[in-house]
C-alpha cells in the first residue's frame, strides 16, 4: 500500500507541474480544470491510504492538495488563468513535499536522503509529463484548432525530465559498481531481480525517449492523431519503468 501511495504522490506531482509548463494562452481553460479534477482524485485516494498506512499528519499533503485542486478547478471553470496557474502551483509544491517526505514516513534514514528524493521527483516528472502530453494531445480532437507548438512544449519538457533522471540514475548506478543502486552485483542473479532491471532499462530508460522522439517528430508532418497514439504507448512504457523502479528499492 505504501508503494502505491508513493506512486500516486509522484504522479501528482508531474502532472501538476506539467500544468504550470503548459502554455495558458494557447490551451483551453477547460483542459487545466480536467486535469486539476484527475490529480483531485489521485490526491484524494493517496490521503485516503496514507491516513491508514502511514503513521504522522503527512497525509494532510495530500488532503489539502485535493481541496487547492477542487477550488482550482472552480477557479478554471470561471476562466482566471493566473489564479488558476497559481493553483496548479500550489498543488505541485505540496505533492512535491508528500513526494518527498511520505516514504521518510515509512522508511525513516534518520534524515532526508538528497539523491532518492532527487529521484522521486524526477520519476514522477517522468510519468506526469509523459501521460499530461498525452493528455494534450488527445485534447486536440475537442480543440482541433489549437497549435501544435504546446503539444511540442510538453514533449520536450518530457524528454528534459528523462535526461536528467537518466543522468543521476546512472551516477548513481556507476557510484554502485551495480545496474541498480544500493545492491550488491550478486543480488542480480536473482530472476525476479533481473526482469525488474530489464524492465527499468528497457522499458523505461530505453525505450521512452525513442517514443516521445517519434511523437514529436509525428507533430512536424503535422499529425496530432498519431502523435498522441505513440504517446500513449509511451505513457505506458514510463508507467512501467517507473513501478519496476519502484519495485527494485524495496527487494
Amino acid at each position: 500500500m505504501t508503494l502505491l501511495v508513493d506512486f500516486l504522490c509522484r504522479f501528482g506531482w508531474g502532472l501538476a507541474l506539467a500544468l504550470v509548463l503548459t502554455p495558458a494562452a494557447l490551451v483551453p481553460g477547460g483542459f487545466f480544470r480536467v486535469n486539476l479534477l484527475v490529480i483531485l482524485g489521485l490526491s484524494t485516494f493517496a490521503a485516503l491510504l496514507a491516513r491508514t498506512a502511514i503513521p504522522g499528519p503527512l497525509w494532510l499533503l495530500p488532503a489539502v492538495t485535493a481541496v487547492a485542486a477542487w477550488v482550482g478547478s472552480i477557479v478554471w471553470l470561471a476562466e482566471r488563468r493566473r489564479a488558476g496557474l497559481v493553483f496548479c502551483g500550489v498543488c505541485a509544491a505540496l505533492l512535491a513535499a508528500a513526494t518527498v517526505w511520505l516514504p521518510q514516513a515509512f522508511a525513516p534514514t534518520g534524515g532526508l536522503a538528497v539523491w532518492p528524493a532527487l529521484g522521486r521527483l524526477l520519476s514522477g516528472l517522468v510519468v506526469g509529463l509523459t501521460v499530461h502530453a498525452m493528455l494534450l494531445g488527445h485534447w486536440y480532437l475537442s480543440a482541433p484548432g489549437m497549435r501544435v507548438d504546446a503539444l511540442r512544449r510538453l514533449i520536450d519538457w518530457a524528454l528534459v525530465a528523462w535526461g536528467a533522471q537518466l543522468a543521476v540514475t546512472a551516477a548513481a548506478a556507476f557510484a554502485a559498481g551495480t545496474l541498480v543502486p544500493g545492491r550488491a552485483v550478486g543480488a542480480l542473479v536473482d530472476p525476479a531481480t533481473v526482469a525488474l532491471v530489464s524492465l527499468r532499462w528497457l522499458a523505461g530508460l530505453g525505450g521512452l525517449p525513442g517514443l516521445l522522439w517519434l511523437s514529436r517528430k509525428t507533430l512536424d508532418i503535422p499529425n496530432t492523431q498519431s502523435a498522441t497514439g505513440i504517446l500513449y504507448v509511451a505513457c505506458i512504457a514510463a508507467i512501467i519503468g517507473e513501478l519496476s523502479s519502484q519495485l527494485l528499492v524495496t527487494r
